[in-house]
């Protein structure tokens, strides 16, 4: 086997284009030059569209977990009372970071494998309504779910003068995102998925709304102070070191999605999504989410008959292919294949064509071919939309 050759299907970190790879290996310039000014005005329209916002997007050197406790420590002020819709694993990280700055968080827990109910999060409000921050994932990254953030943003708005704070780390950049018309406050996001980059970045989108909040925080620290961003980058620069060559790559990343079409890099991911499911329905196996609450960027499976971590294990060995596995309770039990950024249906049919193999080699009773077939089927009917 080609010991080098890796094929990650895992919902991030991701493959990484050539063309990106090329524009991160440029040689290193001043991080106060000119130069990077200019890359900095070259990147602001582009991640605007992504995040569907008027509002420039904060860039910060870090990991997207970075970003969602800087979204914490700006939004919420010492003796607020905050509320955590948790649907999964990164759902109950916002829980984990409120808790490390002695914040009174309150956890409203959906159970894992279905989306948040926008109508019963409204309801909680209606009852509490001491609550000033909610926080909820866009795409579960543990459990395949897509929240209905939109959804959730307005029915907290309707009732509460909560503000709408969402992680979209494993799905922004593969799924259409309109910030500023569905009421999000604060939209995070990283580099590692669906934007094709190394791990390293994150990305915040802030609502005028927010920003009156986060103005008369007197606690907002001081690596993460996101005031300190915006100001700085009203003049093309940042506040701190940044990571010049994932900019460039960044730079290259938005280049290559405009060049593809934003809408059309989103139906590439839906597509993605369906031949995925569409494959292992015909092959009988159960998935772990509806079709209605699966998220376009990681497919998570249930099996019923065979061991998961087994099937994963040969996936490996013999192909050099990864999928992950579960987290907390679901280790074990499930596992998901990520089908985001750079990815496409082809190689999604390479990847189903490994599983199939794989199942075989585990002693599943399969028809080679049967969920390869499906989804070609799938990406023929797409193909003609």
């Amino acid at each position: 086997m080609l010991q080098d050759y890796q094929l990650l299907r895992i919902p991030g970190p991701t493959p990484i284009p050539p063309s990106v790879e090329r524009a991160m290996a440029q040689p290193m310039i001043g991080h106060r030059g000119s130069e990077t000014s200019k890359m900095i005005q070259n990147i602001k329209p582009g991640l605007k569209k992504v995040f569907g916002t008027e509002q420039d997007v904060l860039m910060i050197t870090g990991s997207g977990t970075s970003g969602l406790e800087a979204a914490i420590v700006n939004v919420v002020k010492p003796g607020d009372k905050v509320l955590v819709v948790a649907t999964g694993v990164f759902g109950q990280r916002f829980t984990k970071i409120c808790q490390a700055y002695q914040i009174d968080v309150e956890e409203f827990a959906v159970e894992w494998g279905t989306a948040l109910n926008p109508t019963a999060v409204q309801d909680y409000l209606k009852e509490h309504q001491d609550i000033t921050a909610v926080f909820s994932t866009y795409c579960e990254t543990s459990t395949g779910v897509i929240n209905p953030v939109g959804d959730l943003a307005k029915a907290v708005h309707e009732v509460s003068e909560a503000l709408v704070i969402v992680d979209g780390v494993s799905c922004m950049g593969g799924i259409e995102t309109k910030m500023d018309e569905w009421g999000i406050d604060v939209l995070v996001t990283g580099s590692q998925k669906a934007f094709m980059l190394p791990a390293g970045l994150n990305f915040i989108g802030v609502s005028d709304r927010a920003w009156k909040v986060i103005e008369t925080n007197p606690k907002k620290g001081f690596y993460l102070d996101l005031t300190k961003y915006r100001d700085n980058l009203e003049k093309d620069t940042t506040p701190f070191t940044p990571a010049l060559s994932l900019l460039f790559g960044l730079e290259q990343v938005l280049k290559n999605l405009e060049a593809e079409g934003f809408e059309e890099a989103y139906k590439r991911h839906a597509l993605m999504r369906d031949m995925t499911r569409a494959a292992f329905k015909a092959l009988d196996i159960p998935l772990f989410t509806t079709d209605a609450d699966a998220s376009p960027t990681v497919t998570a499976v249930k099996p019923a008959d065979f061991d998961a971590e087994a099937f994963r294990k040969v996936l490996k060995t013999d192909f050099n292919l990864s999928v992950a596995g579960g987290q907390q309770h679901l280790k074990g039990q499930i596992f998901r294949v990520g089908h985001m950024g750079y990815c496409a249906p082809t190689d999604v049919l390479q990847t189903l064509a490994a599983i199939e193999i794989a199942l075989v080699k585990i002693g599943k009773d399969i028809e080679l071919g049967k969920g390869l077939a499906a989804a070609q089927k799938v990406y023929l009917e797409g193909a003609n939309n």
